[in-house]
């Protein structure tokens, strides 16, 4: 099942980019490129899913929808 999570990227002054999430507790990822920490950020959301899903303290999260709204980040 597929899941819909909020993630919040802040670049770091080293250069290094840091993503954060309200919707899961204890997300942390940081990487040297924004895809880098966005991979990171998927494999830690999932291990924290999985985790509160074995603890059954799972958190509300959307499911994907047919339709959903991305924001997509262009450099020019």
């Amino acid at each position: 099942m597929e899941k819909i999570i909020n993630i919040h990227i802040q670049r770091l002054p080293e250069g290094y980019y840091l993503a954060t999430s309200d919707n899961i507790q204890g997300l942390v990822a940081q990487g040297r490129t924004i895809t880098e920490t966005l991979e990171i950020a998927r494999d830690v959301a999932k291990k924290l899913l999985e985790a509160q899903d074995d603890a059954n303290t799972s958190q509300k999260i959307n499911g994907v929808s047919d339709s959903f709204d991305y924001p997509l980040v262009v450099g020019i």
